[in-house]
C-alpha cells in the first residue's frame, strides 16, 4: 500500500519528476560512457603489448632480469619447453635470444634490442605478422635477414631490401658484426618498440655467438585464456624454482598500474556525478514535501505514524533515483555495446596515441561488476538525498500543518 502511494506521489508532478529522472539518466550515461572509453583505452594498450611481444607470461634467468648480459641465459630451456608442450592452457610460446646492440646504416646508428627467434614460433605467439607494412617475417631467401620497425628504418634511412649492420657482444665480450638484409618492416601501436626492436633468425645469431645451441634468454608464453594465468604461472614456478616466471603485470608494471588507476578513476568519476545529482534529488524532494504539507498534516492527524511518513518519503526518493539510474545504465550500456562492436575511429590522433602504445580504433569497455557497484551507489545516494526531506516531513505538527497550509 505504501509503495503504491509513493509511486503515485512521484508522478503527481510529471514535469518535475521527468526532468530529474532525465537529469539522472543523462548524467549516469555520460559518466559510464566516459569511464568505458578510458577503460577501453587501457585494455587496448594492454592487449597491444601482449600481442606485440609481451605474451601473458615470460620466463627468464633471475640473473638476466638483474643484468641483461649475453651470458645470463636459461641453462636448460628444453625442460621448460617440454613442460609447456604438455600444458593445455598454453596456446603458443617463443624461445628468444635477446642481445643489446647497435643498428647501423651508412647514415646513422641507433641502440636496439636484437631478438633472435624461431620465425614459426614467433608467428604463433605474437601478432607481429599482422603488423607488417612491407615484406615478410623472416621468410625470405637471404642468408641473414632482419625485420625492423618502420620508425627505425626511417631513422636510419633504410628501406626494404636495404642492408643493415647489427653490432653486439658474444659470450666472451667480443664485438660481433652481423650484416643482414631487411626483408620486412612492421608498424605497431608503440613508437618506442618500433624504434628499438630488430628481429633476426635465431640460427643466424647462434652461429655468430659461437654457440652450438641457441642461447635462450626469454621464453614468451601466450595462453588460450587469460583466466588460466595464475594457475599456469604457479605450475611453471613450482616446476622451475631456479627460473623467474612472471606475468605481464610484473614485466610491465606501468601497464598494470595504468589499468588499476583507470578503473579507480572511473569509479571516482561516476561517484562525483552521483554526488552532484544528490543535490538535485534533495531539492526536488524538498519542493515535493513543501507542496504537500497540508496533505502530510492530514495523514498524521488521522493516525499515520511519523515512521511511515519517513518511509514513504524515502521510497519516493528511491523510486525517483532508481528509475533515473536504470534508465541511465540502459542508455550508457547500449552506447557502450554499440561502440564496443563498431569501435571509435581515432585515426586523426594516431601520432599521439602511438606514444602511449594504443591503437587508433578504440573499443569502450566496462566490466559487469561496474554496473552492480553503480546500482549500490544509486541506492546509497537516494537514501542520503531522502534524509533532509523526510526529516522535514516527520517534524511537521499536524494541527499547525492543517490549519496554516
Amino acid at each position: 500500500m505504501l509503495f503504491l502511494l509513493a509511486w503515485r506521489n512521484v508522478w503527481r508532478n510529471v514535469k518535475r519528476s521527468t526532468i530529474i529522472i532525465v537529469s539522472i539518466a543523462l548524467g549516469l550515461a555520460g559518466g559510464l560512457f566516459a569511464g568505458a572509453v578510458m577503460m577501453g583505452m587501457g585494455e587496448s594498450m594492454i592487449n597491444s603489448a601482449i600481442d606485440r611481444n609481451l605474451g601473458h607470461l615470460q620466463i627468464h634467468s633471475p640473473a638476466y632480469r638483474r643484468d641483461a648480459l649475453v651470458s645470463n641465459y636459461i641453462r636448460s630451456p628444453q625442460k621448460v619447453l617440454s613442460l609447456l608442450d604438455t600444458l593445455g592452457s598454453v596456446k603458443a610460446y617463443s624461445a628468444r635470444t635477446l642481445l643489446e646492440g647497435m643498428a647501423s646504416s651508412a647514415n646513422s646508428s641507433y641502440g636496439v634490442t636484437i631478438t633472435g627467434v624461431d620465425p614459426e614460433r614467433e608467428r604463433e605467439t605474437t601478432a607481429l605478422v599482422s603488423m607488417l607494412v612491407a615484406g615478410n617475417f623472416l621468410a625470405d631467401k637471404y642468408r641473414t635477414q632482419a625485420v625492423i620497425g618502420k620508425k627505425l628504418a626511417e631513422r636510419l634511412g633504410l628501406k626494404l631490401k636495404s642492408k643493415i649492420i647489427l653490432t653486439f657482444q658474444d659470450r666472451s665480450g667480443e664485438i660481433v658484426y652481423m650484416a643482414a638484409r631487411i626483408v620486412g618492416l612492421f608498424k605497431t601501436e608503440s613508437t618506442a618498440f618500433d624504434e628499438m626492436t630488430v628481429f633476426v633468425r635465431q640460427k643466424d645469431v647462434t652461429r655468430l655467438l659461437g654457440a652450438r645451441k641457441p642461447l635462450i634468454h626469454e621464453i614468451a608464453i601466450r595462453l588460450k585464456n587469460s583466466s588460466t594465468l595464475p594457475a599456469t604461472k604457479a605450475r611453471l614456478a613450482s616446476g622451475f624454482s631456479d627460473l623467474k616466471v612472471e606475468e605481464w603485470r610484473e614485466i610491465a608494471p606501468e601497464l598494470a598500474f595504468m589499468s588499476t588507476s583507470v578503473e579507480s578513476f572511473t569509479y571516482l568519476f561516476v561517484a562525483i556525478i552521483i554526488f552532484a545529482l544528490i543535490f538535485g534529488i534533495t531539492n526536488t524532494m524538498l519542493m515535493a514535501v513543501m507542496e504537500r504539507i497540508h496533505e502530510l498534516g492530514i495523514l498524521m492527524a488521522v493516525g499515520m505514524k511519523r515512521g511511515r511518513v519517513f518511509i514513504m518519503i524515502l521510497m519516493e526518493t528511491l523510486l525517483l533515483s532508481f528509475v533515473g539510474g536504470m534508465l541511465g545504465m540502459l542508455i550508457g550500456g547500449a552506447a557502450i555495446a554499440w561502440f564496443n562492436h563498431f569501435g571509435i575511429d581515432l585515426s586523426a590522433f594516431a601520432q599521439g596515441l602511438e606514444g602511449f602504445g594504443s591503437g587508433t580504433t578504440l573499443y569502450p569497455y566496462l566490466p559487469g561488476v561496474m554496473y552492480a557497484a553503480l546500482t549500490v551507489m544509486i541506492v546509497v545516494a537516494a537514501n542520503i538525498s531522502a534524509l533532509m526531506p523526510a526529516w522535514k516531513a516527520v517534524r511537521l505538527k499536524p494541527a499547525q500543518a492543517v490549519r496554516v497550509y
